[in-house]
């Protein structure tokens, strides 16, 4: 049975809203698949864990601060999952280390065509599992890369609409504004060296394969940053429940910043103090607040409707 074919048995909703798409099974096809040639997990002595010797025990003791499959410092970026890995190998500038395949993974990647461009391991599906935790996607596969390079601010277009990240720091989200980025256009997402997630792992499976498509600056005081922008031509606009204008009612400019702040707390006061514009979008129901990517959606329409983007 291929991946599209397996669906992932009911576990109804995860607290907090952290949706991200489960339509496709886990498991690549079924349990007694056999792997060929040699197995990077397998053919361990009695008793040890194969993972183990690599990334630490999968489960007991104290849990870790990232998500599983994040990983940290000069290690290999993770990316899981048929979109994710699929434009990753379509992406020149992505330098792959290993790739992991199940056989059916392996056999739809040849029936579409879709070179790998290195020599593939291939595994079991319970593997993928045990490397990344049970309730991954993967979908059968499972690429360990380089980072992508990071542009710098002053080489970004001005043409357009970039989003700027104010300490978001969950996964889930930074993933769900990237896919957002990417259908929109965005020219880059700007975000802090520190409290913020890696590109890697859950996030790089949320984004859907926009981290390919969306570039990623780093910088290490945002403020600074957003000083820069403004320096170099960008109409900054921090968006707050508490702005003093209402963003559609706003007159927008090319280049456009959107900054948006991490759920409960916002921008911040200094974030907010740099910004050229603090801005509110006002909904006309009884609940007047969005998830964090939702709101980063909905500015992105009306910045690129105000812009005359979506033609």
């Amino acid at each position: 049975m291929s991946d599209r074919e397996r669906t992932p048995p009911s576990r109804g909703p995860k607290t907090g809203g952290r949706g991200h798409d489960r339509d496709q099974s886990r498991r690549d096809g079924p349990r007694g698949d056999k792997p060929q040639g040699d197995r990077p997990w397998g053919n361990k002595p009695r008793g040890e864990k194969s993972w183990e010797k690599r990334k630490g025990k999968p489960q007991g003791g104290r849990p870790a601060r990232r998500d599983r499959g994040e990983t940290a410092g000069d290690g290999p970026v993770i990316l899981y999952g048929w979109h994710t890995v699929t434009l990753a190998l379509a992406n020149p500038k992505r330098r792959f280390r290993k790739l992991f395949l199940t056989e059916n993974a392996a056999r739809r990647l040849a029936e579409e065509k879709i070179d790998t461009r290195i020599s593939p391991e291939i595994v079991r599906p319970g593997d993928i599992d045990r490397r990344l935790g049970p309730d991954a996607v993967h979908q059968g596969l499972l690429a360990e890369t380089d980072a992508l390079p990071s542009p710098h601010l002053d080489t970004l277009p001005k043409n357009g609409i970039v989003l700027v990240l104010d300490q978001i720091t969950d996964p889930h989200n930074v993933g769900a504004i990237l896919r957002s980025a990417a259908a929109f256009d965005v020219k880059a997402i700007v975000t802090t060296a520190r409290h913020s997630p890696e590109a890697t792992g859950v996030l790089a499976k949320s984004a859907s394969g926009a981290l390919e498509l969306v570039p990623i600056v780093s910088v290490q005081n945002l403020a600074r940053a957003l000083t820069e922008m403004n320096e170099i031509g960008f109409m900054t606009v921090g968006l707050d429940s508490e702005g003093t204008e209402n963003l559609s009612a706003v007159p927008l400019q090319a280049p456009l910043a959107l900054v948006l702040g991490a759920e409960g707390k916002g921008l911040r006061q200094l974030t907010r103090e740099t910004c050229s514009v603090v801005a509110r979008m006002d909904m006309p129901g009884e609940i007047k607040s969005l998830n964090v990517s939702n709101a980063a959606a909905l500015a992105l329409y009306i910045g690129s409707s105000r812009l005359g983007l979506m033609s």
